[in-house]
């Protein structure tokens, strides 16, 4: 392949990953109906029982993976630390027996 061509492929790619990213979320650190807004625990939480909740959010409005009334990045690490110990859990199961 030219230098060229796999250059220009590299940079559509780029911008093709970075038209994906979400916006901001106006809900954070703003309360709920209830008057909370999710943490840390909220967030590891959710996480963990994120594969079941996306199954039951497939079939009905009421329910979301994702609370948006969160206090921002302590949320997000929690969430994507219970989302990993649930579906990136398995990495020592990947080596080879002999």
């Amino acid at each position: 392949m030219n230098k060229k061509f796999l250059f220009i492929i590299l940079i559509g790619l780029m911008f093709l990953l970075v038209s994906c990213v979400p916006g901001p979320n106006p809900y954070v650190k703003t309360a709920d109906e209830n008057g909370k807004v999710a943490g840390f625990w909220s967030g590891l939480w959710h996480g963990i029982i994120s594969p079941i909740t996306f199954f039951i959010s497939l079939f009905t409005d009421d329910v979301s993976v994702y609370d948006v009334h969160n206090n921002g990045n302590w949320y997000d690490f929690g969430f994507v630390l219970g989302a990993g110990i649930i579906l990136g859990g398995s990495g020592s199961s990947s080596s080879r027996r002999d």
